[in-house]
């Protein structure tokens, strides 16, 4: 692998990491990545365990995270069997299981963050904090929503993953995309970087790679346009300390209009089936 980029962790540590490119798979690999990744997690500022709604850039997050459950359930029946059970790796606070409950999926997830669940359990929604304690069980449709960045041991928790994941069932996939127009612009301060909680950086060449030779297929691939303006927002306040929504804005339709022809978007939503 060869260095790639030198950024660091602008929201919580400001320790220094190096990227390097995977060139086979064309990913990016967090180095060095911590034993102990708690730490990188504990924090107000770390908003998917928080649920904060204070600043201009939470408020925002949380306007777009309602609008983004109603599109998540739509693609998740679109690929649904009478039984409709779901697992959601890296749940959060709970707010996407409970939409699909209330939907009638029958519903189970994963997160490792104690505080997150206890928010998840106020809301009705009981998470376990390891796929490990899923014993024996197998489900329909499992989703990660920008969760694979974070999983150490990517190989072995991919093998995992596909063993929960019934024949012919749905493995949907969001994670940021190192190849966008926001990405290439704010370099190091590209805020989808994220280390070192983000471990792997993706392309659309990786996700295929990984998923493929464990007998998934890669069926659809959708844009996220909204991740765009929120990840400009933060990326113009790591680069100039200050969040510039307007340059902010500008940018983020910049990188949309530019995947328009490249299909590079700042995130993207895989869709892979087991065959």
């Amino acid at each position: 692998m060869k260095p790639f980029l030198k950024t660091k962790d602008f929201s919580i540590s400001q320790e220094a990491f190096e990227l390097f490119h995977d060139a086979d798979l064309d990913m990016l690999v967090t180095k060095p990545q911590p034993e102990n990744l708690d730490s990188y997690y504990e924090s107000e500022v770390y908003i998917s365990h928080t649920d904060s709604n204070k600043s201009l850039v939470d408020k925002l997050y949380q306007r777009v995270k309602k609008y983004s459950l109603t599109k998540k359930l739509n693609l998740i029946n679109t690929y649904t069997k009478e039984k409709k059970t779901l697992l959601d790796v890296g749940a959060g606070t709970g707010d996407f299981l409970k939409v699909a409950k209330s939907n009638g999926w029958n519903i189970e997830g994963v997160e490792p963050n104690h505080s997150a669940r206890e928010k998840a359990l106020d809301k009705g929604i009981s998470l376990t904090d390891r796929i490990e304690a899923l014993t024996g069980k197998k489900y329909q449709l499992i989703t990660l929503w920008h969760v694979l960045e974070h999983l150490p041991d990517l190989e072995n928790q991919i093998l995992k993953l596909v063993w929960h994941l019934e024949e012919e069932g749905t493995l949907i996939i969001a994670v940021p995309n190192f190849n966008s127009y926001d990405a290439k612009h704010y370099k190091e301060f590209w805020a989808a970087y994220d280390v070192p909680r983000h471990l792997w950086h993706f392309s659309k060449t990786a996700i295929e790679k990984l998923f493929s030779k464990h007998g998934l297929e890669l069926v659809k691939v959708k844009p996220m346009i909204f991740d765009s303006f929120y990840v400009s927002l933060l990326s113009e306040k790591y680069k100039t300390g200050s969040q510039n929504i307007f340059k902010a804005f500008a940018l983020g339709l910049r990188s949309n209009i530019s995947a328009m022809r490249t299909k590079e978007y700042s995130s993207h939503v895989y869709v892979l089936q087991k065959r």
